[in-house]
């Protein structure tokens, strides 16, 4: 997976969230939350960075 290297987490948590966004139009602060909840600390503008480079790719997939 050298599309996630140098991120600072698994590729397998960015792409849920990428998923879970794309699927479920959530907000981002929410989404934010709800991975805080599953002890994924993760800001709101670090999902939108990682929808706007990840969700084209796995959507044309």
């Amino acid at each position: 997976m050298s599309d996630f290297k140098w991120r600072h987490f698994r590729g397998e948590m960015i792409l849920g969230c990428v998923r879970w966004y794309c699927k479920y139009g959530i907000s981002y602060r929410d989404l934010a939350e709800m991975m805080l909840e599953r002890g994924l600390n993760v800001d709101h503008t670090t999902l939108y960075r990682w929808v706007q480079h990840y969700a084209p790719k796995w959507k044309s997939a």
